[in-house]
């Protein structure tokens, strides 16, 4: 596996971990995480889990396990046959991962940042959100 797969990997295990995505389906879990890595791009699967998260957040509890992944395969079937237009900014996605939205979105242009209010409002929201 060259080290660009490698560091796509890490990511995607970074916001399933973060987030204590897997639930308590661990092995059923990581084996459709495989085949999902198997058939798609990480950035895609990224993209996917963080658009699946931000979704899960207006269900109470918030979805884990096979179930999420099902939700966020939903999000990688539609842009199968669709173009990917994510709901979410390139720093919305950084705010939520940690992670640096680049792989996903490209370079970013300064119209596509948040000001400093909106990124400290929506960095409370989801320190929140992490919280509950």
């Amino acid at each position: 596996m060259e080290i660009w797969e490698q560091i796509s990997r890490q990511r995607v295990k970074y916001i399933v971990d973060s987030y204590q995505l897997a639930g308590e389906d661990d092995q059923d879990f990581d084996e459709y995480l495989e085949d999902l890595l198997q058939a798609y791009a990480s950035p895609q699967i990224e993209l996917a889990l963080v658009e699946a998260l931000v979704a899960s957040w207006q269900i109470t509890p918030l979805l884990r396990g096979v179930q999420f992944l099902e939700r966020s395969h939903q999000f990688l079937k539609s842009w199968e046959t669709s173009a990917i237009a994510p709901h979410i900014s390139p720093m919305h996605f950084r705010l939520i991962t940690g992670l640096d939205p680049t792989p996903i979105f490209g370079s970013m242009s300064n119209s596509q940042m948040l000001s400093s209010k909106q990124e400290s409002m929506f960095s409370a929201l989801v320190q929140n959100k992490i919280n509950v």
